[in-house]
């Protein structure tokens, strides 16, 4: 199967613009594309997960990837697929949100001369003279057709700011200045992306002239990815340092049964007929199917033998055993305690299980907290300096365990 029916197969393509031309270059490494990514953290999360395997599967094919690091649209903020206006970030917190993404993109393509590169827009936007901008290509831009786009669509009833409204003009320029300065002939977005994304081929093609080559591709899941980077408790980042290898194994542990088979297809470079034997697996079956699923992602963005550690923890745990060398650890300091003592509140706010001694105590008030597997009972429980000194195992709900320790 060559790389674009896999890409079909695995379910990753939604939309696309001159199909067959594309085929031609994908299937040939013929292909420079880009992908952006938004510097609102320092640290990449799973919903860039399928944008990032993407990433990888076509540079092994040949492929030259651009990751575009959005520095200068951070500074407007996208509307799509947005209730609100985002807040504004200085150039100094982008800058360094953009130096913790390249580390953790690094273990998915290779950088250097003829291979991947990373370019911030800033570069080119934040010296752009806003008049000189307007009059090179304003005039190729309707605004009833940007009014009609979905992005701008959603935000209309609660108001669309003309700052927000610069952000589809401006990322359809990123592809103009990517096509003419770095020969970057595709560019691949998610579904809440294709407006822009059109904006983009549309500005190549009037400025151009219509034999420029300029293909758009979406993926169908990339718009959900960015809901599969949240939880109830926060985001499921890829900084270890914000989700331990651990949690990240369990994350992907716990998806749904619906969702297994299509994480594995779109997210795992496992052989497409090894994935397609399991597609009538059922109940202890699809339990295996998770494990594989996570095993395989963890080691993708942890390394083998953190994937081994988190693996060999969950299955310790799950069992029914005591091993809780690998389990998600936090250490209590002496000026936490009062009297020798932490409420249980305090230690999950502590332990990042709860977000607020609020929500701590409505999982004690459900039933759904135990220390040493006794069920805690009361919101009031204390946990002594002996207890953290020999280390406390907290379970919240079926699936997140944690241990607190003395510092």
């Amino acid at each position: 199967m060559k790389l674009y029916d896999e890409l079909v197969a695995r379910g990753l393509i939604a939309q696309v613009t001159n199909e067959e031309e594309i085929r031609e270059m994908i299937d040939n490494g013929k292909a420079t594309f880009y992908i952006g990514f938004d510097p609102t953290a320092d640290s990449l999360h799973v919903g860039h997960f399928m944008a990032l395997c993407l990433m990888k599967r076509l540079q092994m094919a040949g492929n030259r990837p651009i990751a575009l690091i959005g520095g200068g649209t951070a500074m407007i903020g996208d509307p799509s697929g947005r209730t609100d206006m985002r807040s504004m970030m200085t150039q100094e917190t982008i800058q360094h949100n953009c130096d913790c993404f390249k580390k953790q993109m690094e273990r998915f393509i290779e950088f250097g001369e003829g291979k991947a590169q990373m370019v911030n827009n800033a570069d080119w936007l934040l010296n752009l003279n806003y008049v000189e901008f307007i009059r090179e290509i304003g005039g190729c831009f309707s605004v009833n057709n940007m009014l009609r786009a979905e992005c701008f669509k959603q935000r209309m009833e609660k108001g669309l700011s003309f700052l927000e409204f610069n952000y589809m003009p401006m990322q359809s320029y990123d592809f103009y200045y990517l096509f003419k300065n770095y020969g970057c002939n595709m560019q691949f977005g998610g579904n809440d992306q294709w407006s822009n994304m059109l904006g983009g081929t549309e500005l190549i093609r009037k400025k151009l002239g219509k034999d420029a080559h300029a293909m758009t591709i979406t993926l169908l899941l990339n718009s959900e990815g960015k809901k599969m980077g949240k939880t109830a408790s926060g985001a499921v980042w890829l900084d270890p340092n914000k989700t331990s290898p651990f949690d990240f194994y369990q994350y992907w542990r716990n998806v749904g049964d619906e969702d297994v088979l299509k994480c594995i297809r779109m997210l795992t470079f496992l052989p497409m007929d090894e994935i397609d034997a399991m597609a009538d697996w059922k109940d202890a079956q699809l339990n295996t199917a998770k494990e594989i699923l996570a095993f395989e992602l963890t080691k993708l963005v942890h390394g083998e033998e953190e994937a081994t550690k988190a693996q060999t923890a969950a299955k310790a745990l799950f069992v029914g055993g005591g091993d809780d060398a690998n389990m998600p650890t936090t250490e209590i300091t002496e000026d936490r305690l009062v009297d020798g003592n932490i409420g249980i509140l305090s230690l999950m706010v502590a332990c990042g299980l709860a977000p607020s001694n609020k929500q701590a105590r409505q999982l004690v008030e459900q039933g759904g907290v135990f220390v040493n597997d006794e069920k805690v009972s009361a919101p009031n429980m204390l946990i002594s300096r002996e207890m953290l000194a020999e280390g406390v195992k907290i379970r919240k709900g079926k699936k997140v365990f944690h241990k607190a320790v003395l510092g």
